[in-house]
């Protein structure tokens, strides 16, 4: 009876842990914003840079399921190529160290004092107190740590329990512990703090831990497994990239402990240190081996995977040098604003075509375009606030301000295009069919606006301002027939699908508007353009 105790109290000291560590990684990525994620976008051409990147996430966020979730999400968005995503996910499972070094230094007698900071600061109404709740965490997840080892130190009293424990056992079979616990847990980290624990309160030997830890790796990869379905080719290579890198790493070290296993606990250290020692050392030297045949690795996960193109041509994310002059700076974003255009036009074609049809491949191709904007939106946001620092005088100051708001219009038609597509979501959710009346609506409402871009993307000038404001004027009264029609099919109790259109047509009208002003924006710039040269 007093071991069902223990047990439970056990079970609940761990359910904390699981709380704490859960609730940790969210605080901290909620602090950071977008800078995790730039982060790993940013990962370049050389795969030891996206390690370094890789294992510095995730050491802060302590959670290499979330940074190689993150990472595939990136790929599946065209955001990140497979080949860059690889040293990422290499690095994440050396950030995951850092627990099992801070528990068996027992730096965890901090954490009541880092749980009262936490909460105090929490309270505070200073700026300071974002960080409340993630140092809160930080100290619940040791707090918790300290509550397991306590609940567990009764059973150093039961010599039979010690003696199963501690005696060595298959290590097969340590391994598949080590793996279901984490694949159950969703977290290696768990995994390793509680094996740590077990072995400074002596129950179970570094024979019987290190296997352990070493299934954790492995089990740590059903996360990235399940995120890859219903992605593309790039992000399942990615997802079957880690699996292969962690349990190749397990299969590379397995001979060494069966040989030498048997002597793990002849090493003259403090076994919780030298289990997160050995952790270190495992983690470290596979993800070195790893990066050494980075490229045979690539190609044979392309040979099982398969080659696979990306759905679609990425634009160039923008990157500030302080070398570059303004009229360089000016004259690419000239070039990158057509390029985005040209992309958007598509975006809103795919869009339409997936409201038009039940084609599966054609929503999840919007999506990921979608996804994409969302990102580079993001990025130029960033670019433009280091830009402002090459500008010299105040005509320079007007024409980038001038060309930042066309970006502005340009990123607001792209918020006008999702709308439509949240509008296909809200179909699909509701199980909604569009009936024919209205799919020839959407038809006739898709083309016309179409023909706007098309217009703006044949260039500017007087001849030009005249198409775009005739095709305007032809979607408006367009609009306006197409609203009449609606209204008369409101009243019917049969038809589900009006409501979605008349959001549909509230949205259109809203990107026609911001296709205009853009398109003013430009002829206004090509004017001033035409007198400078005159």
């Amino acid at each position: 009876m007093e071991n069902l105790s223990v047990l439970f109290a056990g079970i609940t000291a761990v359910v904390l842990f699981i709380f704490g560590l859960e609730n940790f990684s969210k605080e901290i990525e909620k602090i950071s914003g977008e800078q995790f994620r730039r982060s790993l976008s940013r990962a370049t051409n050389i795969p030891l840079v996206g390690a370094l990147i890789g294992a510095a996430v995730t050491a802060v966020i302590q959670s290499s399921s979330a940074t190689s979730v993150i990472t595939i999400s990136l790929v599946n968005a065209g955001v990140l190529s497979f080949k860059n995503s690889v040293g990422i996910v290499f690095g994440a499972n050396v950030g995951t160290t850092v627990t099992a070094q801070l528990v068996a230094f027992k730096l965890t007698a901090f954490a009541p004092l880092l749980i009262v900071v936490g909460f105090a600061i929490s309270l505070s109404r200073s700026r300071a107190s974002i960080f409340g709740k993630s140092i809160f965490y930080f100290g619940f997840v040791f707090f918790s740590l300290n509550l397991i080892s306590s609940a567990l130190q009764p059973l150093q009293n039961d010599p039979d329990i010690v003696r199963y424990l501690a005696n060595p056992q298959n290590p097969l079979i340590a391994i598949f512990i080590g793996f279901a616990f984490t694949a159950l847990v969703q977290s290696s980290s768990v995994t390793t703090g509680l094996a740590i624990v077990l072995t400074q309160q002596g129950l179970i030997g570094l024979e019987n831990a290190v296997p352990i830890i070493m299934g954790a790796n492995i089990g740590t990869t059903t996360t990235a497994m399940l995120a890859m379905f219903n992605m593309d080719l790039a992000a399942k290579k990615t997802a079957f990239s880690h699996f292969l890198f962690n349990l190749g790493g397990v299969l590379l070290f397995l001979p060494a402990f069966l040989l030498y296993g048997q002597r793990l606990n002849e090493i003259n250290m403090e076994p919780a240190v030298a289990l997160a020692t050995i952790h270190l050392i495992f983690n470290l030297t596979v993800c070195l081996v790893f990066l050494l045949f980075i490229n045979p690795f690539t190609r044979f996960v392309d040979k099982v995977i398969g080659e696979g193109r990306m759905d679609f041509e990425r634009i160039g994310l923008p990157k500030f040098s302080a070398d570059k002059t303004f009229d360089e700076v000016e004259a690419e974003l000239q070039r990158d604003m057509v390029a985005l255009c040209s992309f958007l036009q598509e975006n809103y074609n795919l869009v339409t075509l997936s409201v038009e049809s039940n084609y599966k491949s054609v929503h999840e191709a919007a999506e990921k375009r979608i996804a994409y904007i969302d990102f580079l939106e993001r990025e130029y946001i960033h670019y433009f606030s280091q830009v402002v620092a090459s500008v010299t005088d105040q005509n320079q100051s007007k024409q980038l301000l001038a060309t930042i708001t066309r970006f502005d219009y340009l990123f607001q038609i792209h918020d006008s295009i999702e709308d439509l597509f949240n509008v296909k979501r809200v179909l699909s959710k509701q199980y909604i069919e569009l009936r024919s009346d209205v799919l020839l609506m959407v038809r006739e409402l898709s083309s016309a606006t179409l023909g706007i871009f098309d217009e703006i993307s044949s260039g500017s000038g007087p001849a030009n301002k005249s198409a775009v404001a005739e095709r305007a004027h032809a979607l408006r009264q367009l609009m306006e027939n197409v609203n009449r029609q609606l209204l008369v099919l409101l009243a019917r109790p049969d038809r589900k699908d009006v409501g979605s259109m008349i959001n549909f047509v509230t949205y259109s009208r809203r990107l026609a508007d911001k296709l205009l002003n853009f398109a003013h924006l430009n002829d206004s710039k090509a004017g001033l353009d035409r007198e400078e040269n005159a």
